[in-house]
């Protein structure tokens, strides 16, 4: 007997960027034979929604991160969070995510000792480029456009040390994984 079904993403790190290609058909085939249902990507970066009956995220993350690691031979690195939790997020990002010519980002991850350390780091930081606020097992970033690589925040998320532990979404993306 299959259990009551809940919808979730994954959020892969470092797909389709740094000579990791992964097409989206064969993307959504290892999810669906890992058994999930509904399987969906959204746009070519490393979102794909499924449905589990599982409740068991990191078993979950453990296990796609075996199947795409063996079917696609890279170091697979994912963040699996239900969509209740990706609406949260979205819901409480404090800055405005319509304000013109700025990125909103959200940073995913699991780890709060990175988390305080990255937020640590804001009175470093230029208000006049960029401005980060922690969430719940997030981090919110509002950065000038232009200036996401080269901020000061920017050049602190991408260190290879922190690959197997954050992510990083635009909010637009995370709210088109909840249409």
């Amino acid at each position: 007997m299959v259990g009551i079904m809940t919808r979730y993403v994954a959020l892969l790190r470092g797909i389709n960027v740094g000579g990791i290609n992964i097409k989206m058909a064969e993307l959504r085939r290892t999810f669906s034979d890992l058994g999930f249902e509904n399987v969906k990507t959204v746009l070519a970066s490393g979102n794909v929604l499924f449905d589990s009956d599982r409740t068991d995220t990191a078993g979950l993350k453990g296990e796609i991160e075996k199947a795409l690691s063996a079917e696609f031979h890279y170091e697979a690195w994912v963040f699996v969070l239900d969509l209740d939790t990706v609406r949260k997020i979205v819901d409480d990002y404090p800055f405005d995510p319509e304000r013109e010519g700025w990125h909103p980002y959200v940073l995913v991850t699991p780890d709060p000792d990175i988390l305080s350390g990255f937020v640590a780091k804001r009175e470093e930081l230029d208000p006049a480029v960029e401005r980060i606020q922690a969430g719940n097992g997030v981090l919110y970033w509002e950065v000038e456009r232009g200036m996401t690589l080269k901020s000061t925040f920017g050049k602190s998320t991408g260190t290879p040390r922190l690959k197997a532990s954050t992510t990083t979404r635009n909010l637009r993306t995370l709210q088109k994984l909840l249409k």
